[in-house]
């Protein structure tokens, strides 16, 4: 009789720690794909500001050139308006 009981015993605890095993790979299986969902997500989120700031640095460099070129029509016409003036010194002298 004991040794049905301890038979039993040691069933019981096995099918225990099976179970128990069990539910632990699943928490794990869940666990990684939940991770696997978060990093996927969180590379569209690193893409997307990549993007955004790509963008941004574009938009920034067009106005410079735009600022850039501003200057240059301005420069060049201040340096007529010199070269008029400076013609202008010469001829009344």
């Amino acid at each position: 009789m004991k040794k049905v009981v301890l038979t039993a015993m040691a069933l019981t605890l096995s099918l225990t720690v099976l179970t128990s095993c069990r539910e632990t790979k699943d928490k794990a299986k869940e666990a990684t794909e939940e991770a696997a969902e978060t990093l996927d997500q969180a590379g569209d989120d690193l893409k997307k500001a990549a993007d955004d700031a790509a963008d941004a640095i574009k938009d920034a460099g067009e106005e410079i050139k735009e600022v850039g070129e501003e200057t240059m029509d301005a420069a060049k016409k201040a340096g007529d308006e010199m070269k008029e003036a400076a013609k202008k010194a010469i001829d009344s002298i």
